[in-house]
Parts: structure tokens; sequence; C-alpha cells
């Protein structure tokens, strides 16, 4: 289902449907920074609770020597994209890490884990999309996972997760393809969707259009099956596509 607060636009790609980055919920608790897609934590709207199998897009901003404490998850699929900066995260598996920009974190909450986020700079905050996908059966035994796109070339697609892993991607208990792509300016890249997918496009940072639509960082957009999603970069930038069942 897709949940709109503005009328859908007809595109050659299909229906699509925006999320303006203006219009998501947001909280600054000084500590954080932080704009939720869907809804999230004290921010409730009906009309975005989620996208087919994706729940959660938080752009987090946390402040120096400020992070999230110990803390639960279960039967959640979570992905961290740091976009600058550097993040230190424990949990419950025994993993201690610190992931810098361009890293993507994945975690298979399943069974259930405990974790903690903190940054570890004195002076720099660390610039984060935390991701929740919603998985395929409950109950897996939890998983932790790293990937690296800090040295992606721009211009191209790069696939981060996949449902089997193919490619080199993260396995995920999900059949949601997660792709990204770095573009500099006037760069383009195509995706098409199968019959009876969906994508969802975040623009994580600079300006694109997506089907001729211009798109600003923290905007989204919703599209259907149709012709070739086509991203042509503006500004440099860092996007995003989640393609769903």
């Amino acid at each position: 289902m897709v949940f709109r607060i503005s009328p859908g636009l007809w595109h050659t790609g299909g229906m699509m449907n925006l999320r303006k980055a203006n219009e998501r919920g947001h909280a600054n608790h000084g500590w954080l920074d932080t704009y939720h897609t869907f809804s999230f934590a004290d921010y409730h709207d009906p009309r975005w609770m989620g996208f087919g199998s994706l729940r959660v897009i938080n752009d987090d901003l946390v402040m120096p020597g400020e992070g999230f404490g110990l803390h639960p998850h279960r039967d959640m699929e979570i992905i961290t994209y740091i976009l600058s900066g550097s993040l230190e995260h424990k949990d419950s598996m025994n993993n201690g890490r610190i992931i810098r920009a361009g890293d993507v974190q994945y975690m298979a909450a399943g069974t259930g884990v405990r974790h903690s986020e903190f940054n570890p700079s004195k002076d720099e905050a660390v610039h984060l999309l935390q991701i929740w996908i919603q998985p395929d059966r409950r109950g897996v035994t939890p998983r932790y996972a790293e990937k690296s796109l800090a040295a992606a070339p721009t211009g191209q697609l790069h696939l981060v997760t996949s449902k089997a892993g193919r490619d080199g991607s993260i396995a995920i208990h999900q059949d949601a393809d997660l792709w990204l792509a770095r573009l500099e300016p006037s760069q383009k890249v195509e995706h098409r969707l199968a019959a009876g997918r969906q994508a969802w496009v975040h623009v994580a940072e600079g300006e694109v259009t997506l089907n001729g639509q211009v798109l600003g960082g923290g905007d989204a957009a919703s599209l259907t099956a149709g012709d070739p999603l086509e991203l042509v970069g503006r500004k440099a930038a860092q996007v995003l596509l989640f393609d769903l069942n």
C-alpha cells in the first residue's frame, strides 16, 4: 500500500507519489537531530506508516560524544548507512566496530539483540540513515554484517542488500533489494521494476531528477512498475533505491 499526503503524479515510470523532506516528522533532542520519513517514536501519521516491507527511514545527526544507549530489538532487519562521521557499535553478539562514511551495517534482530551506537568523535557530528525492514519470517537467529561502499564508483547503481545476497550484497530476511547510487552532476542511472514490484527512492543528500521530477536531500518518492526509473544528478548526490515486492 502507498501512503500519500499529496496527489500522485504521472511520469513515464508510472505513478509517482512524493514525500518532501520538510513534511517529515522531526525531533531535536539536543544530542540527536532526527527526521522520520515514516511514523516513529512520538511522531505518528496514519498516512505514513511505511511502504511495503519498508518500515523506517530515520535521518539522524548525532552530536559528538553522544549516542544511543544499550537497547533491545527483535524481529526487524536493521540497516545503517553512514553519510559522514563515524559511529561506534556494540551488541550482544559480541560485535564491536567503528563504522565510517560509506559503510553499511546490517543486523537481523530476530529472536532478540541488544546494541548501542555512540559517536566517538569529540568534534564531529555523525550523519546516518537508520532503516528498518520488516522480515519475511519471525524468530530468526540474530546476525550481523557490514559492507563498505566508500570507494564505490559514481554513476552506477550498487546492490547493497538482497534476499539471496546476490552479487556480493548483504543477504537479508526479506525480498527487498536496496541499491545505492552516487551521482555527480549530469550522471545518469536507470533501473527497471519487474511486474508487480514497487520502488521507494530516498535522496540521502544532494539533488537529482527522478523521471524529470526534482528531488533534494531528504526528499523521497514511491513509484510503481512502468518504464525505467531514471535518476540524473543535478548536484553531487547519494540516493537509496528500494526495489520491493
